[in-house]
């Protein structure tokens, strides 16, 4: 069995995009708290994959040290996490599809098998991963006018970081899907203008016919978001948000569904749906 050596001070063990403080800070060696923040202040603590890889160390390490009894997340600055740094996209690896891994979902899955309770401290805006992240943690303190947003729909993508395996766990999945598919009141609206109905059909899906454990469903959010990076509706939602302008999207459902559609095994229980035409009727 492989042994890691602790550090005697979180302070000075480096990371990239976090950073670990005692509490009290002015401690010189570990205290039972430890606090985790996201530090990225430049670009609003935007998720990366250095990041990923920081925080998936830092809690591996934190689990195994006695000495640390409670974990806290917070962001550097006012924003929480503005989500996914779009600035450097969302790109295909060399690897087969159903080998990619989606790096929230190692975050969560990190958060997840780490035994010390994590409070999430929401002290700003947490927008995409920057709130899914906080799904698996035990305890989620938000500022009262921190914005949230579940906004997968709005950018062609899916629910990430095994969100589809947490969120209706923790406000049901009437309320789940109101926070992945509208963001105002006025809701016939929103979903129709601002986001995209391949990821709303595809994130109720995964949240009906989703794995039972979280590590299944980072599998499948896994393969479900590589499969999107070359649709339609996810080039759109990225770049309208870069050039801050209005979303048009026009996947469809013939050629706008990733490969893996459906997952699960279809049971028929009514007839086939009608072909959908358009123009006039010959009659």
């Amino acid at each position: 069995m492989s042994s890691i050596k602790l550090p005697g001070s979180y302070t000075e063990h480096m990371f990239t995009h976090i950073s670990l403080s005692h509490h009290p800070s002015s401690s010189q060696t570990v205290t039972p708290v430890i606090v985790i923040t996201l530090d990225r202040i430049e670009k609003s603590n935007a998720f990366t994959s250095e990041m990923e890889h920081s925080l998936v160390e830092a809690f591996d390490l934190l689990d195994i040290d006695d000495r640390v009894k409670v974990i806290v997340v917070t962001g550097k600055g006012r924003m929480f996490c503005a989500g996914a740094d779009l600035d450097i996209g969302f790109n295909r690896n060399n690897t087969r599809d159903k080998d990619n891994r989606d790096g929230g979902g190692r975050v969560s899955l990190a958060i997840n098998r780490c035994r010390k309770p994590t409070i999430a401290a929401i002290q700003g805006p947490a927008v995409g991963v920057g709130i899914t992240m906080t799904l698996p943690m035990t305890i989620r303190i938000a500022y009262e006018k921190a914005k949230i947003g579940f906004v997968f729909g709005q950018r062609g993508l899916i629910m990430e970081a095994c969100s589809s395996f947490f969120l209706p766990r923790l406000v049901g999945h009437s309320k789940a899907l109101y926070l992945t598919t509208t963001a105002a009141l006025e809701l016939a609206t929103q979903i129709v203008s601002k986001t995209s109905p391949i990821s709303t059909y595809l994130m109720r899906e995964l949240m009906y016919r989703g794995p039972s454990s979280a590590e299944g469903t980072h599998l499948l959010d896994s393969l479900l978001m590589v499969q999107l990076y070359d649709k339609e509706d996810k080039q759109e939602g990225v770049n309208s948000f870069i050039e801050k302008r209005p979303a048009n999207f026009r996947g469809n459902f013939d050629t706008g569904l990733p490969p893996v559609v459906p997952w699960w095994e279809p049971v028929n229980v009514v007839p086939p749906r009608i072909e959908a035409r358009t123009g006039k009727s010959k009659l």
